[in-house]
């Protein structure tokens, strides 16, 4: 008898003990949005596939929808495969939206949108460029049977596209709530997808609304790898952190802006490593950018800058071969070039200039001070004089080298003239 009742007991609480996860796991329904903007890179792509793979896992995500607005693929292919298969046959009800305006799917996010159970977009957006699967190579084919529209041009959505669109709604919400009811195939079984709860106002007021819903973000460290994967912004940050070092190294000496400088050019270098880059046109950059500094040294000759700024908005328009996804924005490439110019014709000449003014290192002061040549004066160069890195100007018979000493014997502008120290 007592045995009986001990048994009737461990049935009692295994009951309970079941339906309590049972319940919870009800309770926590979820759908889950995925963020895929931007450039698809390997760690985009391995992002995505992380967010898909987690969700079947759960057993409590009702749908996955990627969010898309994507121009181009960089991405290896054999991720983009491993992403592909994933994508059409995925271990949870799977949904792709384009969306909102004016988003893009471009190369082989388009391919992955045709491949995904359920596709969506909001009106307004393009999808197009099918063809190449990755930008600025071939890459494997994901999905075929795009019409000539799609392969070489873009189409703006305005209704559904056979194979590619199956619905146009305009917001992700619309897109949630539309969702409610609709049947998905996963895993070889039907599943109805329950997006939407009951819910009771305030004011005693009956209506639904979406289940709890999670945006599942790229963290800080992606975030910040995806900003140079846009040909504009991968220039802007090799030109900002070249004119920043230089500005540096002529005119405030080290500090912020040398840790600027290294900031910029590794964001630079990571998109440069990315992005389908003409490495041609990234020397004519880096020549650019030494004319400029050349110019500056040299006092500030007209002819080489505005030479070295024409060549700098020449490559920039041809910066990648990535063409027709992934194209370097005209306004980009113009602010890069503005922001050059202004560095080398403004605001390096001004800090100079108000060197020189300061009452601690003005003209008298420096005068007669003597200091060390950074580099050769032939005649032009860089002196070190108090700690401080100064243009500097000297006969070309002096000979002046690396190491020597020198004096200041006078000032041009924010150019310091100096001598040899034994012969002044």
């Amino acid at each position: 008898m007592f045995r009986r009742v001990l048994t009737l007991l461990f049935l009692g609480v295994a009951l309970v003990a079941t339906a309590v996860p049972a319940a919870a796991q009800e309770a926590e329904r979820r759908i889950e949005v995925v963020d895929l903007r931007g450039v698809l890179d390997d760690r985009a792509a391995g992002f995505v596939l992380d967010a898909i793979r987690d969700a079947g896992r759960s057993g409590a995500v009702e749908v996955v929808v990627v969010q898309v607005d994507a121009p181009g693929v960089v991405a290896s292919a054999d991720r983009l495969q491993e992403l592909a298969a994933v994508v059409a046959d995925p271990p949870v009800p799977l949904v792709f939206w384009v969306g909102p305006e004016p988003a893009r799917a471009f190369g082989g996010v388009a391919q992955l949108l045709a491949l995904a159970p359920l596709r969506a977009a909001a009106p307004g957006v393009e999808i197009g460029y099918v063809e190449p699967t990755l930008a600025g190579g071939d890459g494997p084919v994901l999905a075929s049977g795009f019409g000539e529209d799609l392969r070489t041009g873009v189409v703006r959505v305005d209704g559904p596209i056979s194979g590619l669109v199956d619905e146009t709604v305009p917001s992700l919400r619309q897109l949630l709530q539309a969702l409610d009811g609709r049947r998905m195939e996963v895993g070889g079984r039907d599943v109805v997808l329950s997006t939407v709860r009951p819910f009771v106002g305030p004011d005693g007021q009956e209506g639904v609304t979406v289940l709890p819903t999670v945006i599942r973000e790229p963290d800080p460290l992606d975030k910040l790898l995806r900003l140079p994967l846009r040909p504009e912004v991968t220039l802007f940050l090799l030109v900002a952190g070249l004119a920043v070092a230089a500005f540096e190294f002529y005119a405030i000496g080290p500090g912020v802006a040398a840790a600027t400088a290294a900031v910029s050019l590794g964001l630079a270098g990571y998109g440069m490593a990315v992005l389908p880059v003409r490495w041609g046109v990234v020397a004519l950059v880096l020549g650019a950018m030494a004319l400029l500094i050349f110019a500056y040294q040299r006092g500030g000759s007209a002819v080489s800058t505005w030479s070295a700024l024409g060549v700098l908005t020449v490559a920039g328009f041809f910066f990648t071969d990535g063409a027709p996804q992934l194209v370097p924005g005209t306004a980009g490439v113009l602010l890069t070039v503005v922001a050059a110019g202004f560095f080398f014709l403004l605001a390096m000449p001004t800090v100079a200039r108000s060197r020189l003014s300061t009452p601690t290192i003005g003209r008298e002061d420096l005068i007669g001070r003597s200091g060390v040549a950074v580099d050769r004066l032939d005649p032009d160069g860089v002196v070190e004089v108090d700690g401080a890195r100064w243009q500097a100007s000297a006969h070309r018979e002096a000979g002046i080298g690396p190491g020597d000493p020198v004096v200041v014997t006078g000032i041009d502008g924010w150019v310091l003239e100096v001598d040899r120290a034994e012969d002044a």
